[in-house]
């Protein structure tokens, strides 16, 4: 097994060689590991848990189950889309290697520049929006355990910075020393799942009505069009896959990353949508009463403590939800530096030369983890000044990450237009193959999902719009947007190369 494991390194090495690329990074991540990783940065019933107000304002119980559904047959395409390509090309660059590599060489150097900028700055953005939710769920617990003591917004952002220190902390003297802790994340969300989730139903002594678990559309938004309340709502059930491409940078660092990161990708999705759709529905049987939960800071919080009727046994489940969510946050900071640190080595972004060492002691790039935290540190500190723009600024991060999965979904597309001999040169013999009709559905799919989050997560949650509850996503982008802008011509127009195949397209 030793033998095989090393020629398929060996292989996997000379891949990156003839795409130009050269790792130093050590493959010292298991299958079972990366497949533990990219579950515990989805975590999808945790990612629920902690987001929930979204979809309970926008849509209730209809959009968040008819969502998840939604939302499973959407995100399933893009991963079976992924999936398909990082079988051939398993690199830490992911979706705007994807997109070089295939894109006709007049066109290659842009079109993956922009892929790689939207990737790089979405995961800027998930870091930032993964460790808020730590804050919040804590001190809305001590909140719920001492109801004279109200969060400030100051305490939210100190303990916001402390998470941010920590995990970035753990990255850099501890992951490559403790890559098992993956398996155990991995571990301790599907037990908290299953314990929290039977809990809830064995506890509670009244039960919703069928009706109103199935049926019941809530509105609190405002808007007077349904379909805009579903799709605006939709952001709650996308999160529990937001993050999805995580597995995908740490291809570099995993053995048989050609065979292991499909399997992490379809093993996301098909855990997330079970444990996700299932935990929902639980949770709407279990709560009696609606308005305290909409009133809640927390509102899981308030639906465990009306389903088991303790507070002891409300106050554990929060303990595991933030558990998990360390686990999420820790791999977060992790796939984010490597795609910081591939992004530098393609020579895309300024201090590249600094920003694309690996320490050689650590084995981790540790410029790439301090530049990223120092990115999230600013971002954090918008929280002080508008907790509104900052929720802007989290959802942005899933906008992007949808719309890099177009990206490679579009071009894989257009060659598979082209004939099957076309769609062989750029994605020849692979361990994950689609047939023709699925792989041309998923690539469409993934394509639509992109442009529907692009223009819905966009919309204000709440009508009418003020500047308290403006959804500043769109600005976020436009600012995101000026400073790729920045970069190209300022840097990475002269430097930049991304990687290719020797035929020219």
């Amino acid at each position: 097994m030793a033998g095989a494991s090393t020629h398929t390194t060996s292989a996997e090495d000379a891949e990156l060689s003839r795409l130009g690329l050269e790792s130093l990074a050590k493959r010292d991540i298991g299958p079972l590991a990366i497949v533990g990783l990219g579950w515990n940065i989805c975590n999808s019933w945790s990612a629920i848990a902690a987001t929930l107000v979204i979809s309970i304002s926008s849509g209730g119980p209809v959009t968040l189950l008819y969502g998840i559904v939604l939302i499973f047959v959407l995100g399933g395409a893009c991963a079976l889309s992924m999936a398909e390509i990082a079988s051939v090309y398993p690199t830490a660059g992911g979706q705007y290697h994807w997109t070089s590599i295939p894109a006709p060489r007049r066109y290659s150097r842009g079109l993956s520049y922009c892929c790689g900028s939207i990737n790089f700055l979405g995961w800027i953005a998930n870091g930032a929006g993964f460790i808020i939710q730590m804050p919040v769920i804590i001190l809305s617990l001590a909140s719920y355990l001492d109801p004279t003591y109200i969060p400030e917004t100051w305490h939210i952002f100190l303990v916001f910075q402390a998470f941010n220190i920590a995990f970035t902390a753990y990255n850099i003297f501890l992951m490559k020393r403790t890559a098992w802790v993956h398996d155990i994340g991995f571990f301790l969300s599907l037990t908290g799942f299953f314990v929290i989730t039977v809990t809830c139903l064995a506890r509670s002594g009244q039960k919703q009505k069928d009706s109103f678990v199935w049926t019941t559309f809530v509105n609190e938004s405002g808007w007077s069009s349904k379909g805009i309340v579903f799709l605006t709502g939709l952001l709650n059930p996308n999160f529990i896959y937001s993050g999805l491409d995580g597995a995908i940078h740490l291809a570099e660092e995993c053995t048989n990353a050609s065979s292991a990161i499909p399997k992490a990708l379809i093993s996301t999705i098909t855990i997330g949508f079970v444990s996700a759709f299932t935990f929902s529905v639980a949770m709407l049987y279990c709560f009696t009463d609606l308005q305290p939960v909409l009133s809640s800071p927390l509102p899981i919080l308030e639906i465990w403590s009306q389903a088991t009727g303790s507070s002891a046994a409300a106050t554990t489940f929060v303990i595991v939800l933030s558990s998990c969510g360390c686990f999420a946050c820790t791999g977060a900071l992790q796939t984010a530096s490597r795609l910081t640190w591939a992004f530098a080595r393609d020579n895309a972004i300024v201090f590249s030369p600094f920003l694309c060492k690996i320490h050689p002691k650590m084995g981790v790039p540790v410029n790439a983890l301090l530049v990223n935290w120092a990115l999230i540190f600013a971002l954090g500190c918008i929280f002080l000044a508008s907790s509104t723009a900052f929720n802007a600024l989290v959802a942005t991060g899933l906008i992007l990450q949808q719309v890099s999965f177009a990206f490679p979904a579009a071009l894989a597309l257009y060659h598979r237009s082209q004939g099957a001999a076309a769609f062989r040169r750029v994605l020849p013999r692979r361990k994950f193959n689609m047939p023709p009709l699925i792989g041309a559905a998923a690539n469409i799919l993934t394509i639509v999902l992109g442009l529907l989050a692009l223009v819905f997560y966009d919309f204000p949650v709440v009508m009418p719009v003020s500047a308290s509850n403006m959804n500043y996503a769109c600005v976020v982008l436009g600012v995101m947007g000026l400073f790729s802008v920045a970069n190209w011509f300022g840097y990475a127009n002269k430097r930049y190369r991304g990687p290719r195949l020797n035929p020219v397209y």
